[in-house]
């Protein structure tokens, strides 16, 4: 059974001539790397923020772990909410400035760790818990300490990335995770993240406009434009003579 599977999945804004996303299926098995490419604005971020439940869809499935979670709210979505996380492009505004990194990591935790039976990072202690994170996503323990303005872009990136993989989710959504990044930085979270995901189990849905990053990470590539899937394949189809055209656009600047 794939981890989380989609059927449908429509989101209209008031006032739109047209869905943001319209009829968006797919399914991502376990410990995959599923990747989404698109311009900017093609409604990938809504996608996203729809499978996080921060957006409700107008209409469509959302299955994760065998659960129906798309017309779930309150407290019969909290538990369903620990199994998929998200990363964002912006680390700086992803992270609270009056938080100590320390307690920006153990937030999710107490909202919604609390009782989970972790296996990789088991909480034994506060201390303990947060070493482990950070040498989870190769920081020094010390940080634990700062506030988020003290540390580097890419430091602050690797910092959400140890907030999303702490409660052991099922599925993280990576959306546009290195876009904020200098080159040398990309390079090393995107090593970072598909290390995590070997080693934890982790499926990803990683969403980019960087053709290049997506084909690096995953197994299978979706294009999206104006809201809809329009080619799907394996990685290593990319370059194939039945690619879609607006596929081969991307590719041409690959």
């Amino acid at each position: 059974m794939p981890v989380l599977s989609v059927d449908g999945l429509t989101r209209t804004y008031a006032g739109a001539e047209r869905p943001a996303v319209q009829d968006v299926g797919f399914a991502l098995d376990r410990g995959e790397c599923l990747g989404l490419v698109g311009e900017s604005g093609c409604g990938k971020s809504t996608l996203a923020r729809c499978l996080m439940r921060i957006e409700d869809a107008d209409r469509g499935s959302i299955r994760l772990g065998g659960h129906e979670i798309a017309r779930l709210n309150g407290r019969r979505l909290r538990p369903h909410r620990r199994k998929i996380q998200i990363v964002f492009q912006n680390p700086t505004a992803a992270l609270n400035p009056k938080l100590r990194i320390a307690d920006s990591l153990l937030d999710p935790y107490q909202q919604l760790g609390q009782g989970a039976k972790l296996t990789h990072f088991a909480y034994t202690s506060r201390d303990a818990y947060i070493r482990r994170l950070l040498e989870a996503v190769e920081l020094p323990a010390e940080l634990a300490g700062r506030y988020p303005h003290e540390l580097s872009g890419g430091q602050r990136q690797r910092v959400t990335i140890a907030r999303a993989i702490g409660i052991e989710p099922d599925v993280v959504v990576l959306d546009e995770p290195t876009a904020s990044l200098d080159v040398i930085s990309q390079g090393a979270v995107l090593d970072l993240l598909d290390g995590l995901r070997t080693s934890l189990g982790l499926s990803y849905l990683f969403i980019s406009h960087d053709l290049a990053a997506v084909h690096r990470m995953s197994q299978r590539v979706m294009v999206m434009r104006g809201g809809e899937i329009i080619d799907r394949f394996a990685a290593n189809e990319l370059f194939a003579e039945d690619r879609h055209l607006y596929t081969k656009e991307l590719i041409s600047i690959f």
